[in-house]
């Protein structure tokens, strides 16, 4: 696809921390548009999608704002879905990852009419696979991987019309690196690939993404949720759940890189920009840079 819709998500009612919402704002700040637009590709900018406030209120029976978290992703999925109609790569601009759960449904149902077969790589430091059980927040944004495969509140997880929007060997997970007590048994039991930071340390980015990326072909639409935490704290300081030990520079150029080979991407979303904890939007600039390679900016023509 050489049409790619931006649209914002101007949101972060499913964290426990402000600030995810300014995240689309600081994006087009660091011209994410007029990069995409350098490389040839034909963008436009929708703006902001619309949906409630954070009301800042404590979790409910083991779930925060689950009310509204249900409106925006409800909103998301309308949205991203349009885009793909339209023959269009959406690049959704979040927004805390909660909202992955509207995204990806979207991606799903799309795939499903059109006969593709559906990849996701979830890029992240946190394997977001929490219930209202194990949360020890009741925050959402730790719990779209098991809405998404089925197992959390109806609201979320019958968002599309398909419950499981997604199954387990449709998603792998990459550079994880912080998981709760109890959400390491969720993962086991949904049989999620993940391929943490010590299988990156122990066998290369390049090996993992070789493994990631095994039997992408020509049907496959792959989807991109690429939450900026992946990326290790001392570079990339503006999120709301940093994690030191996580991939390099290199190394995250090199995965995007590597995505960006198969020819395959077609949706994509950039979560968990938090403007309020970073230095000079240094971290915006870094995703700019990375999204540039996902696209096929390389060193040298290829």
């Amino acid at each position: 696809m050489n049409k790619i819709r931006l649209m914002g998500a101007p949101t972060d009612v499913g964290a426990s921390r402000r600030g995810a919402s300014m995240g689309p704002a600081a994006l087009r700040v660091a011209d994410l548009g007029q990069a995409l637009a350098q490389l040839g590709l034909e963008v436009r900018d929708s703006g902001d999608l619309a949906g409630p406030a954070n009301p800042q209120l404590p979790p409910v029976q083991g779930l925060r704002h689950l009310e509204q978290v249900v409106q925006w992703n409800q909103t998301v999925f309308e949205a991203v879905g349009d885009a793909l109609r339209q023959e269009e790569l959406p690049l959704l601009m979040g927004g805390d990852h909660a909202l992955a759960i509207g995204s990806i449904a979207a991606v799903a149902r799309h795939c499903r009419q059109q006969g593709k077969e559906l990849r996701v790589l979830w890029l992240d430091a946190h394997a977001d696979a929490n219930t209202d059980a194990s949360s020890p927040t009741g925050n959402i944004h730790g719990m779209p991987v098991a809405c998404l495969l089925g197992v959390g509140p109806q609201a979320l997880t019958g968002i599309g019309g398909q419950a499981p929007a997604l199954l387990p060997q449709q998603i792998c997970q990459i550079g994880i690196r912080s998981v709760d007590r109890e959400e390491k048994r969720h993962l086991r039991e949904l049989g999620v690939r993940v391929y943490d930071m010590r299988h990156i340390d122990e066998h290369g980015m390049r090996l993992t993404m070789e493994q990631a990326l095994s039997g992408v072909g020509p049907q496959t639409h792959l989807h991109v949720s690429f939450d900026v935490d992946f990326l290790d704290s001392a570079l990339a300081p503006g999120v709301g759940t940093a994690v030191p030990g996580g991939p390099t520079y290199r190394e995250a150029q090199l995965c995007m890189e590597m995505i960006a080979d198969t020819g395959r991407l077609a949706s994509l979303e950039v979560m968990e920009l938090n403007p309020a904890c970073d230095v000079r939007n240094q971290t915006a600039e870094l995703v700019v840079d990375l999204v540039e390679s996902l696209f096929g900016k390389s060193t040298l023509i290829r």
